[in-house]
């Protein structure tokens, strides 16, 4: 698995959001829209979601949890990398 897109937010606009990323599988698909987000406990990611009718958000991207920490140690690796 790897990142193949990362784009960083202006740690000024205010909001939560570090940056959004896709990953890409070894099959080579590409799953779009995840966020590197800044919480009170530090960073972490959150997948890919859509608002659905009753104005909440549902994620769209379900990972295991083995599969999202391996996901979440590369992207916040990458984050730091290019956000120096």
């Amino acid at each position: 698995m790897k990142i193949v897109r990362m784009n960083l937010l202006d740690s000024n606009s205010g909001g939560k959001v570090a940056a959004f990323f896709d990953i890409q599988t070894p099959d080579e698909i590409t799953i779009k829209g995840f966020r590197i987000v800044n919480g009170s406990n530090g960073l972490f990611i959150s997948a890919p979601d859509s608002k659905g009718k009753d104005g909440k958000y549902y994620e769209s991207v379900i990972l295991p949890q083995k599969l999202k920490n391996e996901v979440e140690k590369l992207a916040i690796e990458e984050y730091n990398k290019a956000s120096k």
